[in-house]
């Protein structure tokens, strides 16, 4: 068995590698850049048909007919489906509020709302015969603003709603408030020598995941199903699809095929019923892929929001009290809102020291698109206004904006308006130091270029607008707040399964969780974590799947301190039971086996002392350790409904950035040439990853300053821009520079003492490149995006 004679010690070239603090490659990248890797728009099935949906072409009207019977006579098709074909008596879905109709009945609530499904066996004739369906629409008057919604007589989005949150609005077209009061602003507002007040306007973001929404469900000979979908969450889609189609869960089986990115806009459903429905129906495997035209209608987006703020201070820069009032556009159906509207409360503030407050958040049901989840979550539009608010507080006071923010920094200890201490580490003022403290890229450096200057450094890029003429640098600053993980007394822990056995041989882990990899890197951080906890090189990831309790979302930042956590606690749980294996097997070859820490480092026991007591192979043989178990952070409690005071988070994270841009003050084009960033992750399971989740994060705040934008018609409430054409977003010849500079402070509260890495970027960078177009212009510039006409006046 290998354990006779004299024990050796473990050297460092015996370490197990690819263990925690690498910088270790992911597993799928090398596939996903050569063009291998099977996203869920790749699958395929013998036999398979293709669904398509067919959506309403106005935003709110009653439906007085559908007609299907032109497209049930076409040639190749299998069914068609509308609301009085669903099977069971739940057909509404939702991720807290089933307001949501999986086909729409009755009437339809937005631009884009699905209304009938459609069967073929070619992709073309499903489209064809859903163009031929017959639908007569009565129009009705649309709601698009919180004037429309909350006027007298104003039409109900939603007609006897009997959801927890209606106790609690005004108004039934408000899906729920969230008040935030702390002290008395009042008179607070009394001692401040200098007020300052902004109306703001954050613009619909779309997720734009270059995956469209797609999968497969195939019909099982038990009756029930088996779907392949890219999603963020696999068990709470099973827990909405399984009443909708009049199924027990466990004959709902799903597998996360392939994700092609997410950002939030795959937490709520979106062609998965319809796909169970028909594959059902037809009795044959059914594959549905949007296009992109599709995808703008089939998931939610960005809350767009209008936002009022008043802040005050003293003659010597500390801030005196701030009021703020929030509205969030939530569309036609509830998706997150709810959610959305605690966050943007909860961190209105900023991370700042405020002692008085008067916070309301709202969000609105209307007829515009749905909105709900995405990268920041409620943060991103509290963040673009308050920052802009401290630049024109420090500007009031003539004080330089970095030394003003430092000034009022929150740090370990705060009190946040909620009443709740933040309780690790809040380097805001450190943050703001090091970003500031940053190499500045040179100035105009075209002209230092001479006949190499590069057109593409200037604002306009390849359309040669100009050579410099009207060109000005601005610089700005901003630093942001963002909670980690789902908040507010829910119930957020997840499942893994380890199993340690030997195969050839090699002692082989196997992690298995329900996590959904939509790029963050979560597969590469659970072999780390299998590497450094159990001491093996090879670990393997099952597919996800929900054979194996629930990871929760890939969303709020929470997926490597929750799921991780839970792969922390199986494998511990593992080694241990190893351990008492080899206490059992070869307790009496020596006695540190019952005295000394025993560890796993480089597929063998080890003392903490490193000396070698057996080779893993040799104390499992034929053996196998299977564990599976649940992991939780620690509780949170819901927020006071009146005053907004609770324990409603579990971590912060928090990042500062520097944006330097050169604008065309003529022609109102902005280059953005540099995004600096410092940002404190706790601890960096992976540098790499890290530095790329902060990059990415970045540019997707650095996207809604200067360029992307659903644009819906005020008047119809229909999206007029639902395409890569008409919908801008940044490519690579947009990409400025992003230096990082990471920084390390550990939350001993979490595993590893990480921090939730992902949002926190998408917050400051916005209000950063923001800021550095007003100091370039001298404009105000209140909204986000900034078009060329908001810096031109033409």
């Amino acid at each position: 068995m290998g354990v006779t004679g004299s024990p050796t010690n473990i050297n460092q070239g015996s370490r197990t590698k690819g263990g925690i603090g690498e910088s270790t490659l992911r597993p799928d990248g090398i596939l996903k850049v050569t063009g291998e890797f099977a996203y869920s728009s790749d699958m395929w099935h013998e036999d398979m048909l293709w669904g398509h949906t067919l959506r309403s072409t106005v935003a709110h009207a009653e439906i007085v007919s559908i007609d299907v019977s032109e497209a049930l006579a076409t040639s190749g098709v299998y069914a068609v489906l509308t609301y009085d074909d669903l099977p069971a008596a739940m057909k509404n879905y939702g991720l807290e509020i089933q307001d949501t109709p999986v086909l729409a009945h009755g009437r339809v609530r937005h631009h884009g709302e699905p209304v009938a499904l459609v069967a073929a066996d070619h992709p073309e004739t499903a489209r064809r015969a859903a163009a031929k369906i017959r639908i007569d629409y009565r129009e009705l008057p649309v709601v698009t603003d919180e004037a429309s919604a909350t006027a007298p007589g104003a039409p109900l989005i939603h007609e006897g709603r009997d959801d927890h949150h209606i106790g609690h609005v005004p108004h039934p077209n408000i899906v729920h408030r969230q008040p935030i009061v702390r002290g008395d602003a009042a008179a607070a507002e009394a001692r401040a020598d200098v007020i300052v007040k902004g109306d703001y306007y954050f613009g619909m973001q779309d997720q734009a995941f270059l995956g469209p929404e797609s999968g497969l469900a195939v019909p099982a000979e038990d009756g029930g199903v088996d779907l392949y979908v890219a999603t963020q969450w696999l068990h709470s889609d099973l827990r909405q699809i399984a009443p909708v189609l009049g199924l027990p869960e466990d004959k709902v089986r799903m597998t996360l095929s392939g994700v092609g990115g997410a950002f939030g806009g795959r937490e709520d459903l979106s062609m998965q019923i319809h796909a169970c429905l028909l594959a059902l129906r037809t009795g044959k495997p059914v594959k549905i892929v949007y296009n992109r035209f599709e995808s703008f209608f089939g998931h939610v987006h960005r809350h767009p929001a209008r936002l009022h703020y008043e802040h005050g201070a003293t003659r010597d820069g500390k801030l005196t009290h701030m009021k703020c009032r929030i509205v969030l556009d939530g569309g036609a159906y509830a998706s997150a809102s709810p959610a959305v509207v605690g966050n943007a409360s909860s961190l209105a503030v900023g991370p700042y020291v405020i002692e008085d407050v008067d916070i309301e958040a709202i969000a609105l049901y209307t007829n515009n698109p749905p909105c709900g989840a995405m990268r920041g979550f409620g943060a991103v539009q509290a963040c673009f206004a308050y920052e802009a608010q401290m630049d024109k507080l420090a500007a009031q006071l003539d004080m330089d904006p970095v030394e003003f923010r430092q000034l009022n920094a929150m740090e370990q200890g705060t009190l946040l308006p909620t009443g709740q201490a933040v309780d690790s580490p809040a380097p805001v003022a450190e943050l703001l130091r090091r970003v500031k403290a940053m190499p500045l890229p040179p100035e105009r450096q075209w002209e230092s270029a001479g006949e190499q200057a590069d057109v593409r450094a200037l604002p306009g890029g390849l359309s040669n607008t100009t050579h410099g003429e009207g060109v000005v640098r601005g610089i700005g600053y901003a630093v942001g707040l963002k909670n980690v993980g789902f908040s507010e007394g829910f119930d957020d822990y997840s499942t893994a399964r380890v199993r340690m056995e030997v195969i050839g041989g090699e002692p082989v882990a196997t992690v298995h969780t329900a996590m959904a990899e939509v790029g963050q890197g979560g597969v590469t951080v659970h072999a780390q974590i299998a590497r450094t906890e159990l001491g093996v090189s090879q670990v393997t990831i099952h597919p996800a799947d929900t054979q194996v309790g629930s990871a929760g979302s890939t969303s709020a930042s929470r997926q490597t301190y929750v799921t991780g956590g839970a792969v922390k606690n199986s494998c511990e749980a593992v080694r241990e039971q190893l351990l008492e294996l080899g206490r059992r097997k070869l307790g009496t070859y020596h006695p540190a086996w019952a005295t000394a820490e025993l560890l796993l480092e480089g597929g063998k026991v080890v003392t903490d002392g490193g000396e070698v007591l057996a080779d893993i192979a040799d104390v499992l043989e034929d053996e196998a350790i299977d564990v599976e178990l649940e992991w939780r952070h620690r509780p949170t409690e819901a927020f006071d409904l009146r005053t907004g005071q609770g324990n409603g988070h579990v971590q912060y994270s928090f990042a500062a950035h520097r944006a330097v841009v050169e604008v065309d003050t003529e022609l109102g084009l902005v280059k953005v040439i540099e995004l600096a960033c410092a940002q404190d992750v706790g601890k960096a399971l992976n540098p790499l990853s890290v530095v790329g989740q902060i990059q990415g994060g970045t540019i997707q705040g650095m996207g809604i300053a200067v360029m992307e934008e659903i644009i819906v018609d005020p008047v119809t409430a229909k999206v007029r821009n639902p395409s890569f054409t008409d919908y801008l977003l940044p490519t690579i010849l947009d990409t400025p520079t992003i230096p990082v500079d990471v920084l390390e402070l550990a939350d001993d509260h979490a595993p590893y003492g990480l921090r939730g890495i992902g949002e926190a970027p998408t917050l400051s960078s916005t209000p950063a490149v923001l800021a550095a177009i007003r100091n370039a212009t001298g404009l105000e510039l209140d909204r986000t995006p900034v078009r060329p006409e908001h810096l031109t006046g033409v």
